[in-house]
């Protein structure tokens, strides 16, 4: 009888959450983090730029930064209907992929077009064998199991301020936000998990990254801070509150963490960090020069959100049901 042999164990990757307007002209240590734990010089990276509006001008960049940080193979695709994201061929890319990147724009779009596709499922499978993936901004909101879909910024929780929608089911127990302390979002954060208190707040300042072990411990890099925010003793009136009045919110415990900082995703706990803070301040120190134009199109593309009209929409609102007077001034 021959013997038997035991399966080696697949080990899922890593996810990399990126608050938006990450560094890519100086010491890019997001990007190049990315690369690494795809595999370096060995890498077979795609990027999937379908939140992007900014059609293959988005794609094209990150395809050519991960090549000049040393990746072997970088494609870039964007998948626009349903029926492109069960193409075979492209599907194929994926599922030879050591790492995927999806880009920034409208979350909302990215998860209608790929969520429940043949590449919506080539992607679980990849990360669940050992492929990073990894999102910025409208891409890391999109990686969560709950996403956030739309919604305006401001301090205060309120009642219909944002609103919460499905995403790509990569990491359960979240819902993820980003470009979190520069469009002030912490009122939207507190307001989904008054209203669904079994997921865990991830709020990502731009230029900044959580990167999540497979063990479910997250590792901060970058230059701002991770908040997280737990609402497992939360007090609220969020089932009560009407329209778009304040909800009322206590009892969160609410985690700011730096770069080098970790916490236990699944315990809800701090952790040690796994090295001096300020060297990873020396990290961020780089001398390379990018042109205007890429300059140019790196403030575009930071710029994309699939909320950005909102807090204009309702400036307008307020101006318009102001006094003539007061609104002057």
């Amino acid at each position: 009888m021959p013997p038997t042999t035991t399966p080696t164990a697949v080990r899922a990757g890593a996810l990399m959450l990126i608050g938006g307007a990450e560094d890519k002209v100086r010491g890019r240590q997001i990007l190049a983090r990315f690369v690494s734990l795809a595999g370096g010089t060995d890498a077979r990276i795609v990027v999937i730029g379908t939140a992007s509006s900014l059609g293959d001008e988005a794609t094209d960049l990150y395809r050519s930064l991960f090549t000049q940080l040393g990746a072997a193979e970088v494609t870039g695709v964007r998948p626009l209907r349903r029926e492109e994201a069960n193409d075979p061929a492209l599907v194929g890319l994926v599922e030879a992929a050591t790492g995927v990147f999806m880009t920034g724009g409208n979350q909302l779009r990215l998860s209608s077009v790929i969520g429940g596709t043949k590449l919506g499922r080539a992607l679980t499978d990849r990360h669940r064998h050992g492929a990073v993936i990894a999102g910025t901004s409208a891409g890391a909101s999109a990686i969560a199991t709950h996403m956030v879909a739309f919604g305006a910024g401001g301090a205060t929780p309120k009642q219909r301020m944002t609103q919460l929608s499905a995403g790509l089911g990569l990491l359960p127990g979240v819902v993820v936000d980003q470009h979190f302390d520069q469009r002030n979002r912490i009122g939207r954060l507190l307001a989904l998990v008054a209203q669904s208190p079994a997921l865990l707040g991830i709020g990502l300042d731009e230029d900044t990254a959580a990167v999540v072990s497979p063990n479910g411990v997250m590792e901060v890099i970058g230059r701002g801070s991770v908040t997280v925010l737990d609402p497992a003793r939360i007090q609220t009136d969020a089932y009560e509150v009407k329209r778009y009045r304040p909800i009322m919110i206590s009892g969160v415990v609410l985690h700011s963490l730096p770069s080098g900082y970790r916490f236990d995703l699944r315990k809800r706990q701090l952790l040690t960090p796994l090295r001096s803070v300020s060297s990873t301040d020396r990290e961020l120190r780089a001398t390379q020069v990018a042109s205007e134009r890429t300059r140019k199109l790196i403030r575009r593309i930071a710029a994309e959100g699939a909320d950005d009209t909102a807090p204009a929409r309702s400036a307008r609102r307020a101006r318009h049901s102001q006094p003539l007077e007061e609104a002057s001034e």
